[in-house]
């Protein structure tokens, strides 16, 4: 249920159970996690979804018997962030969820517009991951992170750029011909270059 690209320097990530709006399932997650941390090479990572939604979290089921709690899911997000090339959320439908820690976690996110972004968590009596809060607060501010978290708003694409969860709203056939546009000249370069770029935009 998740499908792996590498074409040269680029890593595409697919999460492919469209059935079911790509909720993911501990098997999921824990390949997803095995994925990132092989992916520390990867000079491109672009994460997309099989359908018409990015994903719906944590599988409902799953989530019930101790997935919401799961520590992989910390593991995903901080391995995608380490990911040293330049990683790229292709966001082609609703993202909520627990699968936002994936998109918070990469150095850019585009969307569909008839894409949505909620979380959740409270509702449903847990936690956020740790760090998801603080990329949130980092990328939009804490009181519209709160607007989210702990008042229960779901953003439109346009909301969501507006607020800078994401940086460009793109129509579905040019999501992913952007994502590889964009990720091109980083794989194209000297990685000590593009690495020394990354630290210094922090």
């Amino acid at each position: 249920m998740i499908t792996l690209d590498q074409q040269g320097g680029l890593w595409k990530i697919t999460l492919n159970r469209p059935e079911k709006a790509n909720a993911l399932t501990a098997a999921m997650l824990q390949e997803l996690a095995e994925i990132a941390e092989a992916a520390q090479q990867a000079r491109g990572l672009i994460i997309t979804g099989a359908g018409g939604v990015f994903s719906a979290g944590g599988d409902l089921d799953e989530m019930a018997d101790g997935l919401a709690t799961s520590e992989v899911w910390e593991r995903l997000s901080t391995a995608i962030a380490a990911v040293p090339g330049l990683s790229i959320a292709a966001l082609n439908g609703t993202l909520a969820g627990g699968a936002m820690g994936m998109a918070l976690a990469c150095d850019i996110r585009l969307a569909v517009p008839k894409a949505k972004f909620f979380y959740p968590v409270m509702k449903r009596g847990f936690l956020p991951q740790p760090s998801d809060p603080v990329r949130m607060s980092a990328l939009i501010g804490p009181a519209r992170t709160k607007l989210i978290l702990m008042g229960g708003q779901k953003l439109s694409a346009q909301a969501a750029l507006q607020f800078g969860l994401i940086e460009r709203v793109l129509e579905p056939e040019a999501l992913l011909p952007t994502a590889e546009n964009i990720a091109a000249d980083t794989i194209a370069a000297s990685p000590e270059i593009a690495r020394g770029i990354r630290l210094l935009c922090g």
